[in-house]
This record gives structure tokens, C-alpha cells and sequence, in this order.
């Protein structure tokens, strides 16, 4: 059980003395970068799944006919 202890002593040091968190203006600007960059894969998904859509459903009128 005092290695449970030591564990949660050594993570609390950790986490408070030498941790170096961003600063706000950081959080900001990576939260905005991460979000942009969400978006963009977002949309890249999107067309390449309507994009295989449209030729999935072209390949199969072909065969219809």
C-alpha cells in the first residue's frame, strides 16, 4: 500500500513542479489549430466518401443496364 502512496505522492510533485503547462494565449492557439485542422479532415472525408458514393452508384448503373 506505500507504493500506492509514493506513486500518487511522486505524480502529485511531478504534475505541480515540473510539469511547464501553456499559457492561455497557447491553449488558445492550439485549440484553434486543432479545430481547423478538424474541419479540414472532416471535409477531405466527406468528399472522398460522396466522391466513392458517386462512383460506387455509377459502376452499378452500368451493370443495371
Amino acid at each position: 500500500m506505500s507504493n500506492f502512496g509514493t506513486y500518487i505522492q511522486e505524480s502529485y510533485d511531478e504534475l505541480i513542479h515540473k510539469v511547464s503547462w501553456p499559457s492561455w494565449s497557447e491553449l488558445q492557439q492550439t485549440t484553434a489549430i486543432v479545430i481547423v485542422a478538424l474541419i479540414l479532415v472532416t471535409a477531405m472525408i466527406f468528399g472522398m466518401d460522396a466522391g466513392s458514393e458517386a462512383i460506387m452508384k455509377f459502376v452499378y448503373g452500368m451493370a443495371a443496364n
